[in-house]
């Protein structure tokens, strides 16, 4: 190769290698300051309170679940008071950024906030179980898009993970501690409904579990106090 050609050479490597360090840092700051182009929701701010343009009265919460999109809650004080205090307290600590969506069953439930991601974790304690058997008025029946607390078989072992309801499932009733519904975002539910493969069909395993990437909430200008707590 003669000289010349040699430096032809050198010269493109030097623009590619330009290049790639031009754009590297741009995608990882795009990476990090990621809008929901469908709702508008910007979750590359700082922490995890912003304003969303949900006209309720009470808090709303979204949820950026990647490849996916977002989906968005209203919680009610009103029917499970403390359930909705430790779930704002859990996402304003940032709880539920980076957490998953572990268990799905097409026709009833997707369940996640177990940090561990299999069904079994929580945020090291637990709270009173909000609902009838456990002797706490709850009339939020559990119909389709309610979002509800799971737990073990003890009735005041709810800690983070919740449940959003596919389908109609009133026999939980009494028995589960529903605390907000979903208001926006159907069809991403509907999709992972859908596309995302169940490998057992018993426990409702995931073959791969979905990401939860950040999870935000508007207080409506009030606030909130932290949960009261069974034990930690």
């Amino acid at each position: 190769m003669d000289n010349k050609k040699f430096a032809i050479l050198a010269i493109i490597i030097v623009v590619v290698l330009l290049i790639v360090a031009i754009l590297l840092p741009q995608k990882k700051e795009k990476e990090e300051n990621f809008k929901e182009e469908l709702l508008g929701i910007d979750y590359g701010i700082d922490g995890n309170i912003t304003e969303l343009k949900y006209d309720k009265e009470n808090p709303v919460v979204a949820i950026y679940i990647e490849k996916y999109g977002s989906v968005v809650l209203e919680l009610y004080p009103d029917v499970a008071p403390n359930t909705v205090n430790n779930f704002i307290s859990l996402t304003k600590a940032g709880f539920y950024d980076n957490n998953s969506f572990h268990r799905l069953v097409p026709g009833f439930v997707l369940q996640g906030g177990d940090p561990n991601g299999v069904g079994s974790g929580g945020p090291g304690y637990s709270i009173k179980g909000e609902f009838m058997s456990n002797g706490v008025k709850n009339d939020l029946s559990h119909t389709k898009w309610v979002v509800s607390m799971a737990r073990s078989s003890d009735k005041d072992s709810a800690g983070s993970q919740f449940f959003i309801c596919l389908a109609d499932a009133k026999n939980l009733d009494g028995d589960y501690a529903s605390f907000g519904k979903v208001i926006d975002g159907f069809a991403i539910l509907e999709k992972i409904e859908k596309n995302e493969k169940v490998i057992d069909s018993n426990s409702g395993k995931l073959q791969t579990n979905l990401k939860i990437k950040k999870v935000l909430v508007d207080l409506k200008g009030k606030d909130y106090p932290k949960p009261e707590k069974m034990n930690s």
